[in-house]
């Protein structure tokens, strides 16, 4: 069994208010969950308006599928438009 976890920084310019950083959060996450089949939650920067940090988890029998599809997630989140990413951290652990 392999795990990955990938932990991404959202960075959103011109959001007024933590009501309008949520909306945007929840709708990326609720799209990444639809599109993929993985764990993913909102887990620090919960009270900052223009940034939010977020990890998705996964788990599979092969390294490579794990890495393919955190590119997909990546490239993903990067066409959204209403954010940019900043620091991006990939890891997997095996048993």
């Amino acid at each position: 069994m392999i795990a990955g976890l990938l932990k991404a920084r959202l960075h959103m310019q011109g959001v007024k208010s933590l009501k309008e950083k949520r909306s945007i959060v929840k709708s990326l996450i609720g799209r990444l969950k639809s599109r993929f089949n993985i764990s993913i939650a909102e887990v620090d920067h919960q009270d900052n308006k223009t940034s939010a940090v977020i990890a998705v988890a996964m788990v599979s029998n092969e390294v490579r599928y794990i890495d393919q599809q955190f590119d997909t997630i990546i490239d993903f989140m990067r066409k959204d438009g209403r954010f940019y990413l900043g620091q991006i951290e990939r890891e997997t652990f095996s048993s």
